[in-house]
């Protein structure tokens, strides 16, 4: 009966092979070749050095047999030797294997990472619906989890078509032909221990996929469970002193339980598929050895084997039949490599989607970079991701030294307006223009600080030691952080050390550090009274003479240290208008 997974599992393949495949091309391509030649020298070798050990049995036991203890002596002597060239070409083996496992998983995690980060595509995402969860994991684990055994199916598909094909011609040839009488009549069996192993080989691996079949669907979603069970756990962690606060503990740990469970109801059902394999592969290693001696047995009584040529075919068999059986010794590990190459397909997938330019097929934002350094919105229409009307329509230019404060009720699209502004906002349509290069800077209600040196924090994005120590001890002292300033050098999670006053001080002096161009505040002095506020914006108004000011909330004095007031307000029928002091220069609908 056809598999009706075959197509699926097919399609999977050809993806994963084209993106991971691309390890062997390109700047690696010398690297991943070099290694790739020097695993498979090493299992070539491994193959002659066990058709000499197969060969050494048959001399040992044949001298054990004529009792001849000259024979059995050398052949003991010569034992320590075969065992060094075997521990040697196992650890040629292992060093290649490895190294070629660790370089195949670091390209593969890279270019995840790149495409992850490139493009904002973690941002999207995030904010997309019905978003892809946890591509944390999945370039971790999952590409761990997809390479490393892929590595090994490699090595064992190229040693079973080694082996079968060396060992075949020792069953072939020690073994000969069998004649026996069945039911009277004369029976002839050529090549009969060829065929024995075969039949064997072939028989227990059909069984394989009968007996565990469900193990890649357990195995997908064991990762998956593996994966939300963690990514609660890095979220209570996150959120630490909010549920503190809130006395939380016992409805985050009841979730946690809650996740924990579901993650080990998935790990029983694949310890029920593996128990239902266990059946086969145990039975499989305790019959293979034995198997090989029943079949030689007959011609051994009837003289025409001797002991060394019956335990040479022994080993002959076994390694045929691991050959031959190589997918009932791996079904469990190609059971998981389905399920971790699909997650990692999956991503692909998730990451092609969320390009700008594939977005369910609706317009989308078209940005460009201004050449006096102004912002422009040119027929600026926002939506929500559903499709839900935001802004319908914004024509607006703001030119270098403007001070801008946009303000309005809760819920009316004031940081969707900013976010738009910085590229945040993918959903709608119209154009943008904004200062080039890295000259926007954002600063939320909880700004993000790097963890690292605190110099770095105050220089990021632009990178390690960007700024000089002093301009930042200047910033930190005049945004009333001076107690930091001979913390520069010191490294610290500094999101958790500091307090949320202090964050944000840090914050608006990384701004007096990097001076960018345009300036996004969004309700960013809600954690300072009215006069800090007004203090510190200020501050920001003579340390970036030049730069665009965009703010949202903060006390009602702030405002007036404006140039500019862009109001957002709902009429009597739900929909929102932006004025600007009073007068309607965008008679455009906003919905609610």
């Amino acid at each position: 009966m056809v598999d009706p997974r075959a197509p699926a599992r097919k399609l999977l393949v050809m993806s994963f092979a084209r993106f991971a495949g691309g390890f062997w091309r390109g700047e690696s391509s010398r690297m991943a070749t070099w290694l790739t030649i020097g695993l498979a020298a090493g299992l070539v070798c491994k193959l002659l050095v066990d058709v000499g050990m197969n060969r050494w049995s048959r001399w040992f036991f044949d001298a054990l047999e004529r009792h001849d203890a000259g024979a059995a002596s050398l052949a003991a002597f010569a034992f320590p030797l075969l065992i060094l060239c075997i521990a040697a070409v196992g650890v040629w083996i292992i060093r290649a294997r490895e190294t070629l496992q660790v370089r195949w998983r670091e390209w593969c995690a890279s270019r995840l990472l790149e495409r992850w980060v490139g493009g904002q595509r973690f941002y999207r995402m995030r904010m997309a619906r019905g978003g892809l969860a946890n591509p944390e994991y999945r370039i971790s684990d999952d590409v761990r989890m997809a390479t490393e055994p892929l590595a090994d199916f490699a090595i064992g598909l190229f040693t079973a078509v080694l082996t079968a094909s060396t060992f075949v011609v020792i069953l072939w040839t020690v073994g000969g032909d069998l004649d026996l009488t069945w039911g009277g009549a004369p029976v002839h069996v050529p090549a009969f221990m060829v065929v024995g192993a075969l039949v064997y080989g072939i028989a227990v691996s059909a069984f394989m996929p009968v007996v565990g079949g469900k193990l890649s669907v357990a195995a997908a979603a064991k990762n998956e469970a593996e994966a939300r069970f963690r990514f609660e756990m890095i979220r209570m962690r996150e959120n630490a002193e909010a549920i503190v606060l809130t006395q939380g503990e016992t409805h985050a740990l009841r979730r946690l339980a809650a996740t924990n469970a579901g993650l080990a109801g998935a790990w029983m059902r694949v310890v029920a598929q593996h128990a239902r394999i266990t059946w086969l592969t145990n039975g499989n290693s305790a019959m293979a050895p034995v198997f090989p001696l029943v079949l030689a047995a007959p011609k051994y009584l009837a003289g025409d084997l001797t002991l060394g040529e019956v335990m040479q075919l022994a080993s002959a068999f076994v390694q045929v039949q691991i050959a031959v059986a190589w997918l009932v010794d791996n079904y469990s590990r190609l059971a998981e490599w389905f399920a971790s190459a699909g997650r990692v397909v999956e991503l692909i997938d998730a990451l092609d989607s969320s390009d700008a330019d594939n977005h369910d097929g609706r317009p989308l934002i078209e940005r460009a970079v201004s050449a006096d350094g102004s912002v422009v919105l040119d027929n600026l229409r926002l939506s929500r991701p559903s499709g839900e009307i935001v802004l319908a329509r914004a024509d607006l230019c703001f030119s270098p030294g403007d001070r801008i404060c946009v303000s309005g009720a809760a819920g009316v699209g004031k940081s969707a307006l900013l976010r738009a502004i910085a590229g945040l906002w993918l959903w709608g349509e119209g154009a943008i223009q904004v200062p080039g290069g890295r000259a926007i800077a954002y600063v939320a209600a909880h700004p993000f600080l790097p963890a690292g040196r605190l110099l770095d924090a105050l220089s990021f994005p632009d990178g390690l030691d960007a700024q000089p120590g002093a301009p930042c001890m200047r910033a930190l002292t005049a945004c009333g952080a001076g107690h930091l300033a001979d913390r520069l050098d010191d490294v610290e999670a500094w999101e958790h050390v500091l307090s949320a006053s202090e964050k944000q001080r840090v914050a608006l002096a990384r701004l007096i550090v990097t001076q960018p161009r345009l300036v996004l505040l969004d309700d960013a002095f809600s954690c300072f009274g009215a006069g800090e506020q007004i203090a510190l914006f200020d501050l920001l108004a003579h340390q970036l003479p030049q730069a665009i000011l965009i703010t949202t909330g903060g006390a009602a004095g702030l405002a007036d240290l404006h140039s500019r007031r862009l109001v957002l307000e709902r009429n009597a029928a739900g929909d929102i208008h932006l004025t600007e002091r009073g007068a309607d220069v965008l008679p455009a609908v906003v919905s609610a």
